[in-house]
C-alpha cells in the first residue's frame, strides 16, 4: 500500500472536480446497507467515524465537567444537552464533508488554502492542549481502575499508557475503529448509573425543557465549560481524517479517487454523525442527571473530577451506580486518549507533509507515529511531575476556548468554498446552525476571559 502522503501527491496535477465522486462503485458502507436484510445490521453498518467522534467527546475531563454541572446546579442545566446537540451536529458534519469531498484531512486543507501564519499557531495550540488533556485522561483511567481494584494509581498509569500506544502503533485502522466502537458502549454505563440514582421525573422535565440562566460567575463558568468540552478542536481534525481513512480502507488510495462524494455517501455520513452526536449528548445528559439526583440533592456541590463524582455517588446511589460510573470512566479514557494524541499527530503530519495514517506501517510513517508516542508519553509524565490535574485542565480549557472560534470561522469558509467542495457546499440551514455555533463559541471565549479574571 502506498504511503498516504504519497497517495495524495500522486494526483496533484490531475483534473479535480470537487463535489463529484471520481472513483467508481458504491462505498463499503453503502454496499453493506444495500446487501443486508437485517435492520440491525444496516444500522450497525451505518455507524463509523461519527459515532467514534461523538463518543470520544465524552472523555474523563468532559465527564468531570458534566458531573460538576449536575452537582452544582442540579437538573437546571439539563437543557444544555439539547442546545449543544444541533451545534455539534452542524460542525462535525461539515468536518466530515470536508474530509469526504476534498479527500484530505482538515489540516491539509488549511495548509493548501490558508497562510502558514494562521495554520501553524492553530496546530501548535492543538498539540499542546491535546497532550495535556491526554495526560489528565491517562491519570483518570488509573484512578477509575483504582476505584474498582485497590492497586496504586501510579502503578497503573505506565501499563495503561503502553497498552494504548501498542493499539495505536501496531493496530490496523479497521482494528482500531472496531475497538473504538466497542469502547463507546462503555459510556452506556452512565445511563444505567442515572437510572439507579432515581431522578425526579418532574424536575427532570422542567430542567430539560425550561432553560435556566444566571449571570453570576459560577454559572457562566460552568456554561462555558460545558460548551468548551463538547465543541472542541480535536474533534474537528479527528472527524475529517477518519473520513479519509475510511475511504482509503475502501481502496481509494489516491487523492483523485477520494475526491468528491455522492449524495448517498453524504446522507450516510450525516446519519452517522447525527447518531454519534446524539449519543454524545445523551451521555452528557444522563451524567448531569445522575449527579443532580444524588450529589446536588444531598448538598455535595463541590466536585472537582469524574473520579470524585464516582466516589461521592457510592453512599448516595449505592455500589451499582458507583461501579457503573467507574467502568464508564475507564472505557471513556481508553477511547479518548488515542484520539487526542492521534488528532494532534494527524494535524502536524499534514501541515508538515509527513507520511501518515493509522493503516500505515510504523517504518513507513515514522514521524507520524513518533509524534503520537511523544504526545502520549509527555501526557503520561504529567502524572508524575506534580502538576495538579485540575490546573492542567483549566489551561486546556483556556487553549481550546481560544482555538475553537477562529477554527470554526475557517471551517465555515471552507464549507462554503466551491473551489474546495463544489456542489457540496453548505445549504442555508447548515450555515445558520454553523454561524450560530461560531457566535456562541466566541461568546464563550469572551465569557471565559471575564469569569477567569473574576476567579
Amino acid at each position: 500500500m502506498l504511503q498516504q502522503e504519497d497517495r495524495s501527491n500522486t494526483d496533484a496535477s490531475s483534473p479535480q472536480i470537487p463535489g463529484i465522486r471520481m472513483g467508481s462503485g458504491l462505498s463499503s458502507i453503502a454496499s453493506k446497507i444495500k446487501n443486508s436484510r437485517s435492520s440491525i445490521k444496516k444500522f450497525l453498518a451505518l455507524l463509523g467515524p461519527g459515532l467514534i467522534t461523538g463518543a470520544s467527546d465524552d472523555d474523563p475531563s468532559g465527564i468531570g465537567t458534566y458531573a460538576q454541572a449536575g452537582a452544582a446546579f442540579g437538573y437546571s442545566v439539563l437543557w444544555t444537552a439539547l442546545i449543544t446537540f444541533p451545534m455539534m451536529l452542524s460542525v462535525q458534519y461539515m468536518c466530515a464533508k470536508i474530509g469526504m469531498v476534498s479527500g484530505k484531512g482538515l489540516a491539509r486543507v488549511l495548509r493548501d488554502h490558508y497562510s502558514k501564519a494562521l495554520v501553524y499557531p492553530v496546530v501548535t495550540g492543538l498539540a499542546i492542549a491535546n497532550t495535556i488533556n491526554a495526560g489528565v485522561d491517562i491519570g483518570a483511567i488509573g484512578a477509575a481502575i483504582n476505584l474498582i481494584v485497590p492497586v496504586p494509581i501510579y502503578v497503573l498509569i505506565i501499563p495503561t499508557t503502553l497498552i494504548i500506544l501498542t493499539l495505536q502503533i501496531w493496530g490496523s485502522y479497521r482494528l482500531i475503529a472496531k475497538t473504538f466502537k466497542w469502547l463507546a458502549l462503555a459510556l452506556l454505563a452512565y445511563i444505567a448509573s442515572a437510572l439507579f440514582s432515581h431522578p425526579g421525573a418532574l424536575s427532570v422535565l422542567k430542567g430539560t425543557f425550561i432553560p435556566t440562566f444566571h449571570l453570576d460567575s459560577d454559572f457562566l463558568t460552568i456554561l462555558v465549560g460545558l460548551l468548551g468540552t463538547t465543541i472542541t478542536p480535536y474533534l474537528f481534525f479527528w472527524q475529517s481524517n477518519q473520513e479519509v481513512e475510511e475511504e482509503i480502507s475502501m481502496g481509494r488510495t489516491t487523492l483523485r479517487e477520494r475526491q468528491g462524494a455522492t449524495k448517498q455517501e453524504l446522507r450516510y455520513a450525516r446519519w452517522d454523525t447525527a447518531i454519534g452526536m446524539f449519543f454524545s449528548n445523551m451521555v452528557m445528559y444522563f451524567i448531569i442527571m445522575a449527579t443532580a439526583a444524588t450529589l446536588h440533592a444531598t448538598g455535595k456541590i463541590n466536585i472537582q473530577s469524574a473520579t470524585e463524582a464516582a466516589q461521592a455517588l457510592r453512599p448516595v446511589a449505592g455500589n451499582a451506580a458507583y461501579v457503573l460510573f467507574a467502568v464508564g470512566l475507564i472505557g471513556a479514557g481508553v477511547l479518548c486518549v488515542p484520539i487526542l494524541t492521534g488528532s494532534a499527530a494527524y494535524a502536524i503530519a499534514e501541515v508538515l507533509g509527513w507520511k501518515h495514517g493509522l493503516d500505515e506501517k510504523p517504518r513507513r510513517a515514522k514521524l507520524f507515529y513518533i509524534t503520537i508516542a511523544i504526545s502520549t508519553l509527555v501526557g503520561m509524565l504529567i502524572n508524575f511531575i506534580g502538576i495538579n490535574p485540575i490546573t492542567a485542565l483549566v489551561w486546556t480549557a483556556v487553549i481550546n476556548g481560544f482555538l475553537a472560534p477562529p477554527i470554526l470561522v475557517i471551517i465555515m469558509l471552507v464549507a462554503n468554498n466551491k473551489e474546495i467542495l463544489g456542489n457540496s457546499v453548505n445549504n442555508r440551514p447548515t450555515n445558520v446552525l454553523g454561524w450560530a455555533t461560531t457566535f456562541a463559541m466566541f461568546a464563550a471565549a469572551i465569557a471565559l476571559v471575564v469569569t477567569w479574571g473574576k476567579s
